[in-house]
């Protein structure tokens, strides 16, 4: 069964973009930009960034706008308004061996779906689409004292696989 990435890990491409990967990261809330106010009243502003590491000996020449992403918040998945006259792409950028390249997107949604936040993505590399990832989270899913989750998340997405992920790694390898 194909499961979805959580905020901040990392997806390995294989076959022809072996050593390159991405993420999906730094998933937070965030004042509207400066001119967006009125865009966003009645929504709340977050932020996220999209990473790409080269981990090859040769260059990939790297494409990603505003098309190749797609953010869907709340249990219904609904469209989140991707700002992408504010966001900072990745258009054309020669991405050299050992080195990283960063987006920054902004994005609004209602308030209370914001703790669920899917995020699709499929970039542009050398001309050739890569395969379609996903990745899930939620904003201010932070961990409070001692590891646990507030309150009201408690039977979000974000933190089911991080309970899945501790049960996991507290019965070790086998």
């Amino acid at each position: 069964m194909y499961e979805p990435n959580v905020v901040g890990d990392w997806q390995e491409y294989d076959d022809e973009h072996a050593g390159l990967r991405v993420r999906v990261h730094g998933l937070e809330k965030a004042e509207p930009p400066r001119g967006r106010e009125e865009a966003a009243e009645g929504l709340a502003y977050f932020r996220f960034r999209v990473t790409v590491e080269n981990r090859t000996g040769r260059r990939f020449g790297v494409h990603f706008e505003d098309g190749q992403v797609d953010v869907r918040t709340g249990a219904d998945g609904e469209a989140a308004f991707l700002d992408w006259r504010n966001s900072q792409f990745i258009e054309g950028f020669d991405l050299y061996p050992l080195r990283r390249v960063t987006s920054v997107l902004y994005a609004a949604a209602a308030d209370d779906s914001l703790g669920q936040v899917d995020v699709q993505i499929q970039l542009k590399v050398d001309e050739e689409w890569t395969e379609r990832y996903l990745w899930a989270g939620g904003v201010d899913l932070c961990p409070t004292a001692a590891g646990a989750r507030q309150e009201g998340l408690r039977d979000s997405l974000a933190a089911q696989v991080s309970s899945f992920l501790s049960g996991e790694a507290e019965q070790g390898p086998n």
